[in-house]
């Protein structure tokens, strides 16, 4: 099959071995330098996709995505407002809570903590932390005993285990005289352990107990999930401008946004800072072509006075050039699908070399390194390191084909 000339010569000399050793090292060392800026790359972008679907996945299903909460009193018309939220378009579900600030205690061990007074029947529409719960779910919130379920490392620190008693001390709040705090008993009836913070500072009770204990008619807050949580804060807004009721409006952007935002500022830090790996690699090829077309100046010169035109010539270096970006681009995007693949596999295995846990659940959310391949992102980045080696060759290809082939010809004889 017949190739065109400038191809074919451009091949060749990609694939020729250099007089000059130097050449060949800058060569492999451009290959190289691409290779891993393309793979690095494709590597820290799918970590930051896979913080961003943990955080998505995992954080905020235990996390409303938004809420409402009255500033005085409860919400008197509770119902008709609960239904009035689920049917807002956007709005997947809604579950009315109460919260409250309490001290716990077991014998001389206290711990403080903000408990969350649920609705067992509906609290499944908003957050899924019920999958976290040891030993069965809500159904563990009874309204005939003073139930209460703890997150595990609340549970370990009071010295507790399922079935043990312990006192809920609460605050006497709107009175000018200082008061003895009114203490409540119940039963650890379940633990539940999802990982990071939530662990260590949330409980949950019935709202039953909750509007018994603090003298209430109805609920004092209302949590909703929505379709698009990237929404949260404009919906929320929407809703609660639509209930005549003086609200506090909250959502998981003011509360865990600042988690999100940090994961898009890396994102975006690491575009930048590795495409620039990527550039000074693609600067080797402008070095390898320059030391080979001053190499090849006999040759070029020969094929000038064949009849070549400067576009073929210039074609023939462009083609070289070219063809170590593709081959560093495509080799760089394998490494990097396989390396960003199996990420989490070869960061474990780092970890039980070094003999500890880098990322410990009790911090973070997560307690392994996270990852997913995005392919649009990879094409991307295959793209943009192709077109950046083929820029890097327009210098040394426009040098080639201005020069003279009697000065050169008559220099060599």
């Amino acid at each position: 099959m017949l190739r065109p000339l400038p191809l074919f010569v451009g091949l060749r000399y990609s694939q020729a071995k250099h007089k000059n050793k130097f050449v060949s090292f800058i060569s492999i060392a451009s290959i190289s330098g691409i290779i891993l800026g393309v793979a690095v790359l494709i590597v820290g972008l799918s970590t930051m996709n896979g913080f961003e679907r943990a955080l998505r996945d995992q954080l905020l299903t235990v996390i409303p995505h938004a809420e409402l909460e009255v500033v005085k009193g409860d919400f008197t018309h509770e119902e008709q407002i609960l239904s009035q939220i689920r049917k807002h378009p956007g709005v997947a579900g809604a579950s009315p809570y109460i919260v409250m600030n309490a001290l716990l205690q077991k014998d001389s061990k206290m711990k403080a903590l903000q408990m969350r007074a649920i609705t067992p029947d509906t609290e499944n529409q908003v957050t899924s932390i019920e999958q976290y719960i040891k030993q069965g779910g809500w159904e563990l919130l009874s309204t005939s005993e003073n139930s209460i379920i703890l997150g595990e490392p609340v549970a370990q620190h009071l010295g507790l285990v399922v079935g043990d008693r312990l006192s809920l001390l609460l605050p006497q709040i709107g009175s000018n005289q200082l008061k003895a705090a009114r203490k409540f008993s119940f039963v650890l009836t379940g633990t539940f352990k999802m990982g990071g913070q939530v662990d260590s500072t949330l409980g949950f009770i019935h709202i039953n107990k909750a509007k018994e204990m603090l003298h209430l008619n109805n609920a004092t807050g209302i949590a909703f999930k929505v379709d698009d949580v990237l929404q949260a804060q404009v919906l929320s807004r929407e809703v609660a401008y639509s209930i005549p009721v003086y609200m506090y409006i909250k959502s998981w952007i003011t509360s865990q946004g600042y988690l999100y935002q940090d994961i898009q500022m890396v994102k975006s830090l690491m575009y930048v800072i590795l495409l620039l790996v990527v550039a000074v690699a693609c600067f080797n090829i402008v070095s390898t072509l320059v030391m080979a077309v001053n190499e090849k100046r006999s040759d070029i010169a020969i094929l000038k006075t064949m009849g070549m035109g400067k576009w073929s010539l210039r074609a023939i270096f462009i083609v070289q050039g070219a063809f170590n970006g593709l081959l560093g681009s495509l080799l760089g995007a394998v490494v990097g699908i396989y390396l960003a693949s199996n990420l989490s596999t070869i960061f474990s295995v780092f970890e039980n070399m070094l003999g500890r846990k880098l990322l410990s659940g009790d911090i973070y959310f997560i307690n392994y390194l996270p990852s997913q391949v995005d392919y649009h992102q990879v094409v991307i980045i295959t793209v943009v390191a192709f077109v950046m080696s083929v820029v890097a060759t327009l210098y040394p290809a426009w040098t080639a084909s201005n020069i003279e082939p009697a000065k050169e010809l008559g220099y060599s004889h």
